[in-house]
């Protein structure tokens, strides 16, 4: 179930924002990837290491999903196209919890 932001504006009530896997990653990507740019003016097929993504954060990015999202990046996916974007750590992120989840 996704995470809920409330944001106020004023006096109307208040507002219930779904923050999604995408979003989650892109702070997290915001937080370990020292990128010298914005993360949110980056589309999601962006390739981060064009934006600024070292090798070293992604290593960061990589633990720190793995800590968030409670998975374990195996070895098959420890390949820079797999962090080269944020859609393309969605689809591995994704991947991983659907396989984690008993049938």
């Amino acid at each position: 179930m996704p995470s809920v932001e409330v944001h106020r504006t004023g006096e109307m009530p208040a507002i219930p924002r779904y923050v999604g896997m995408t979003d989650e990653i892109r702070q997290i990507i915001n937080d370990h990837g020292r990128l010298p740019i914005d993360i949110a003016t980056l589309a999601p097929d962006a390739d981060l290491y064009q934006a600024g993504m070292s090798s070293h954060a992604s290593v960061n990015v990589m633990l720190a999903l793995e800590d968030h999202f409670d998975i374990e990046f195996p070895d098959r996916m420890l390949t820079r196209d797999v962090f080269e974007s944020i859609a393309s750590i969605e689809a591995a992120v994704s991947e991983l919890r659907s396989s984690a989840v008993p049938s």
